[in-house]
């Protein structure tokens, strides 16, 4: 297992205030948790059942909830977020669920406190056990759970109904501290739902706390879309909510790897619960800010159970429209930051490395097409100890200066591919990625790798055509490091510098949603 904290020296990407200031209105930090659950399944979820079956299974995952929202809160936690699916599991159909559904008012349009209000509706068992549990423990506490909708939907009058005459939503709910239900958010974007509806338009919905101001509500799949993720962060919102059922999926998306890219590349806190099933490959959560990761990824052979994380994380300030320039006091930690990194590099004897100068031309070099991801990835081998190379996907380009420390024989590719992802789900993606190959063939090259022995110092840039990059550095047994530079002009060139590894590399990536082309 892997629990980690590290801080970052200088972030410039995407959305992009560098460093965190302190509200006027509320304490500078605040301590959240996030639970990673070994969900306890129903054996038979095609099969529907009673309601109370259903809420004698949901309890038995409530009573792990109960337990760590007591360990949160005596480690002084003021907001707890629990899994997606985490307390009825997966896999079942649209009939099947339907003993699970609650109806859940919508707190925008009334207040509603489940613990201290039981009778107002039926069949909301589950509702008032989690506010209760938010009332018990003094903390704001999300969770993800099934609700049902009546047509037409009050939010949408004009929706058409599903066939069957009701809406069927994967919902994250959120409790204030008194068990308020303050938030409901309907997830948007679906991953082979078949029990769910997504809703007839995104929602994007936040809820403000008294000790760190807003959050917003995102699930899963939602954090690779413009909606709503994206326009939460368009609309200022720097602290995000992220229940998730996510398999991992190397070398690009595992889950503690594009939690903290995302967290770098918006500017963002993540806070992301994960749950654990290694049957799924499921496993990997942590709370994330622009400068610290505290995280928790399972490895193989580890007992399969829990995990609560806690953490003091700072209060990130709202961005303004438009806000997408460092304060004074920022780019000067930016630029000693700068100055030292490129003092330190053993490659880089330039002025500077990350000037937006033309680049020195590099020789053509052998290229190959692999599959990665689902996706034919152009690829080049890192054939010595150091040099500098490139790679192209068409117009897109991306650029490798590097130097090896080996202590085995293994094979390195730096690889490109701009295009669109069409293999469970559908996206634009532009991607710079240097990656360990599996083998010594170079159709290895791709594959996932979860370890690797040899350490890299490296600057790794391309020119985006989209702001937003999502920058990660993944070493040997799914350890996070943190950039030491990362800095992107005005005209689309990001560059990541990295060096010192305290373990193998097994990808260094710059990933970046092209989302204005998605629908094309």
């Amino acid at each position: 297992m892997v629990e980690n904290m590290f801080f970052v020296f200088a972030v410039c990407l995407s959305f992009c205030v560098v460093g965190q200031t302190e509200s006027n209105n509320v304490d500078s930090s605040y301590v959240a948790a996030v639970y990673e659950h070994r969900v306890i399944l129903n054996p038979e979820p095609h099969v529907p059942i009673s309601r109370s079956a259903a809420l004698q299974h949901m309890h038995k995952n409530l009573d792990v909830y109960q337990e760590q929202a007591a360990l949160a809160a005596q480690q002084g936690a003021q907001i707890l977020v629990f899994p997606e699916d985490g307390l009825q599991g997966f896999n079942f159909t649209r009939t099947s669920i339907s003993s699970y559904l609650e109806t859940i008012p919508d707190p925008q349009q009334e207040s509603w406190n489940p613990c201290t209000e039981p009778g107002r509706y039926n069949n909301t068992e589950v509702l008032q056990r989690l506010s209760c549990m938010a009332r018990r423990y003094s903390l704001y506490l999300v969770a993800n759970m099934a609700d049902l909708q009546p047509c037409p939907l009050m939010t949408d009058p004009s929706s058409s109904c599903p066939s069957d005459g009701h809406w069927q939503f994967n919902t994250n709910v959120a409790f204030s501290s008194d068990g308020l239900l303050v938030a409901r958010y309907h997830k948007h974007n679906l991953y082979f739902e078949e029990a769910f509806d997504s809703p007839p338009q995104p929602e994007i919905i936040t809820f403000d706390t008294p000790f760190a101001g807003r959050f917003g509500l995102i699930t899963c799949f939602d954090i690779l879309f413009h909606k709503p993720t994206v326009t939460l962060l368009e609309r200022g919102v720097r602290q995000m909510i992220f229940p998730t059922a996510w398999m991992n999926q190397l070398p690009l998306l595992d889950t503690i790897q594009f939690q903290h890219a995302f967290s770098l590349g918006a500017n963002i806190t993540l806070l992301a619960a994960n749950i654990r099933d290694d049957r799924l490959i499921m496993t990997g959560s942590g709370i994330y800010t622009p400068f610290s990761a505290i995280y928790h990824h399972a490895q193989r052979g580890d007992p399969e159970e829990g995990r609560l994380l806690v953490a003091k994380v700072p209060v990130l300030d709202p961005l303004g429209v438009g806000q997408t320039m460092a304060t004074e006091e920022e780019e000067e930690v930016r630029s000693e930051s700068t100055s030292s990194t490129a003092a330190d590099s053993g490659f880089c004897h330039q002025d500077s490395c990350f000037d937006d100068s033309p680049s020195p031309p590099v020789p053509p070099f052998s290229t190959f097409t692999s599959s990665m991801m689902y996706d034919p990835f152009k690829f080049v081998l890192l054939n010595a100890t150091e040099g500098e190379l490139n790679v192209c996907d068409g117009a897109f380009c991306c650029r490798l200066q590097y130097q090896l420390f080996k202590s085995s024989e293994e094979l390195y590719a730096l690889g490109a591919f701009a295009g669109t992802h069409i293999i469970n789900g559908r996206y634009a993606v532009q991607v710079c990625a240097v990656v360990r190959c599996a083998g010594l063939e170079t159709s290895s090259c791709g594959q996932e790798v979860e370890n690797a022995e040899t350490k890299m110092d490296f600057l790794l840039e391309g020119k985006f055509n989209t702001k937003y990059v999502y920058p990660s550095v993944l070493a040997s047994r799914l350890v996070l490091e943190q950039p030491q530079h990362l800095e992107k002009t005005a005209n689309g060139l990001v560059t990541m510098k990295h060096s010192n590894m305290t373990g193998g590399l097994v990808t260094a990536c710059l990933y970046s949603r092209m989302y204005h082309l998605d629908n094309e």
